[in-house]
């Protein structure tokens, strides 16, 4: 079998070449089934991209790229903004859109866009946000908003001189980066300080100059890395001047400069409380009894890690959905937060509960680095939408809305793992994917929920349900 992609090249092959058509097609046929090898594919147009990966890995080519291109937009100028997102795209990967309704934060009723491909996590905020509705709502408090970026170099010298340079030398950072620091100044934002910092108890002669920022509302990725990468320019070039250092003192070699994504001054802080009788509803018909182990249940996973790694990351379904659907990168928020969740030595809870003079609490205080200007936020269509139905908030009150979305998360878990159970509520919501699996009909659809309202949602015991439904 020789795909179009194998044409094309072979075309490419004889034009440049004068290669025989047999021999050029023979030799690239045997080498991409191979070896699955190719060079240029970043320079193939999206067809023959296609193509390729499709002749390649699939039996049935024709399928795989009738699949892909099913997924594409119709509408070619929104296709093109998404193929340009990233490097070399075929298709677009869809994942839900969902909204999750009646969430009272700071007296201001909001509906939160969810971008999420799991049952159940919708619904379960959307549970807790009504549940919380009327005992007060949320509450949500930025404690401070500091991002950090660093440039590590090795210095091989006398310590005090390096200390001694980089006193006189300070200013120059903040001086000869203000082309770059000018427009983030004026909204209020900028460089805060720059110390250094000596690690040469983790590795030999190892340094920083340990930056701290203020991005207001955009993240600040690209703002960060400039200003550091400008800071190493000066490092060096001022040390070959310092008068001070040796030779070998003034060889000052940066290893990189890059922004940290561990951000543990830039604080939000989620809580929700009431009277422990006020807790009561159908499933918790004694709250005092409820609110004692939902209390436990945080304890067990303050002080037990393999359990805190699964409620922190019942935290992150809230979390990552709202990062998601507002264009934010939750791969950043996720690694800063479970260093966070590290931060005494041993991984731990992110939220906490106490009962106190007759009063439940529950709260977490979580890193998140967001911001609603720049990135995708100026771009994807969704992300603006979404960013427009919380009412175009700033980075700050974004922070709150996702923070809150973690903590209604967090309690809707914790109260069917003290009540009901947690596969119950998640097995019911998981039934419509068994039932796409299966391929059901509308008719089956309908007698297999009848028959499960009132039974253990299991997969094997959908799937032998049905079958017996169609032996019938």
């Amino acid at each position: 079998m020789v795909n179009y992609y194998n044409l094309i090249i072979d075309t490419k092959l004889m034009a440049n070449k004068g290669c025989k058509t047999y021999i050029c097609r023979t030799l690239l046929y045997n080498s991409l089934k191979m070896n699955k090898a190719v060079t240029g594919f970043s320079k193939l147009s999206k067809e023959e991209k296609i193509s390729w990966i499709a002749s390649t890995y699939f039996s049935n080519p024709g399928n795989t790229i009738q699949l892909l291109k099913k997924y594409w937009n119709s509408d070619e100028k929104l296709q093109k903004l998404h193929d340009e997102f990233i490097e070399n795209t075929i298709s677009n990967f869809y994942i839900p859109l969902g909204v999750a309704p009646n969430f009272v934060i700071n007296e201001k009723n909001y509906t939160i866009p969810m971008a999420i491909e799991e049952s159940s996590v919708v619904a379960a905020a959307s549970k807790s946000a009504k549940f919380w509705a009327t005992r007060g709502g949320f509450k949500a408090t930025v404690l401070n908003t500091e991002k950090i970026g660093q440039v590590h170099f090795i210095y091989k010298g006398d310590i005090s001189k390096l200390e001694l340079f980089f006193a006189q030398t300070k200013s120059k950072f903040f001086s000869e980066t203000e082309s770059l620091t000018k427009n983030m100044q004026q909204r209020g934002g900028g460089i805060l300080d720059i110390t250094l910092e000596d690690k040469t108890q983790l590795l030999p002669n190892y340094f920083q100059l340990h930056a701290t920022f203020e991005t207001k509302d955009s993240m600040g990725a690209n703002f960060i890395n400039s200003c550091l990468e400008q800071f190493a320019t000066i490092l060096k070039i001022e040390a070959q001047a310092y008068e001070l250092f040796s030779e070998e003192e003034k060889n000052i070699e940066v290893v990189m400069s890059i922004l940290s994504n561990y951000v543990p001054n830039c604080i939000v802080r989620a809580e929700v409380s009431c009277p422990v009788e006020a807790l009561a509803e159908k499933h918790i018909p004694d709250p005092q009894a409820f609110a004692e182990r939902f209390v436990q249940a945080v304890q067990i996973a303050e002080v037990e890690p393999f359990r805190a790694v699964t409620h922190n990351k019942g935290i992150m379904n809230g979390i990552d959905a709202v990062i998601l659907a507002t264009g934010n990168d939750f791969r950043a928020v996720e690694a800063g937060v479970h260093a966070y969740a590290a931060k005494k030595g041993q991984y731990s809870s992110l939220s906490h509960a106490k009962i106190e003079n007759g009063i439940f609490s529950f709260w977490l205080e979580v890193p998140l680095a967001l911001g609603t200007v720049g990135g995708l936020t100026t771009l994807h269509p969704l992300v603006k939408l979404s960013l427009e139905m919380l009412e175009n908030p700033s980075a700050k009150e974004l922070m709150e809305i996702v923070a809150v979305a973690g903590l209604a998360q967090n309690f809707a878990a914790l109260r069917s793992l003290t009540t009901t159970g947690i596969q119950d509520g998640h097995m019911k919501m998981h039934l419509n994917n068994i039932l796409n699996q299966l391929e059901a009909t509308n008719e089956e659809r309908h007698l297999v929920q009848k028959h499960f309202k009132n039974h253990v949602v299991s997969h094997s015991g959908v799937v032998n349900f049905v079958n017996d439904l169609r032996k019938k």
